[in-house]
């Protein structure tokens, strides 16, 4: 039996999250579809992939950051996977813990918020 992952969001990302829902009226359900398709897949089955990326220096043996390049979004029609949403998240492979950091779109500014993603590792460590 394969270990089910942990999901949790901060406050941060839940404000993220309601601000672009009201743009991209699919974003719940494709961010469920996200989580199944390509966390679960990856971390759970062993299926590599290349949806997502490591962040650069901020990651060690016991977490690692990371972004979600491919995301589908309905909303957004014929882009397939490419919409320019952007969700970050921290992986913490012992807990088998994902926790939410930051989801954007592209159009609106052009990379994570890395001081919000610092100050969360800083409370993992």
């Amino acid at each position: 039996m394969t270990k089910m992952i942990e999901y949790n969001t901060i406050p941060e990302f839940e404000k993220d999250f309601k601000k672009l829902e009201k743009r991209f009226r699919t974003l719940a359900q494709d961010f469920e579809t996200m989580k199944k398709a390509v966390i679960e897949t990856h971390y759970s089955k062993k299926v590599p992939t290349n949806a997502f990326v490591l962040i650069e220096g901020l990651c060690s043996e016991n977490y690692q950051a990371l972004k979600v390049r491919k995301f589908a979004c309905k909303s957004l029609k014929n882009f397939g996977n490419q919409t320019g949403i952007r969700v970050i998240f921290v992986y913490e492979p012992k807990a088998m813990k994902v926790t939410f950091i930051e989801i954007y779109f592209k159009g609106d500014k052009e990379n994570e918020d890395r001081e919000r993603l610092k100050g969360f590792i800083e409370e993992l460590k």
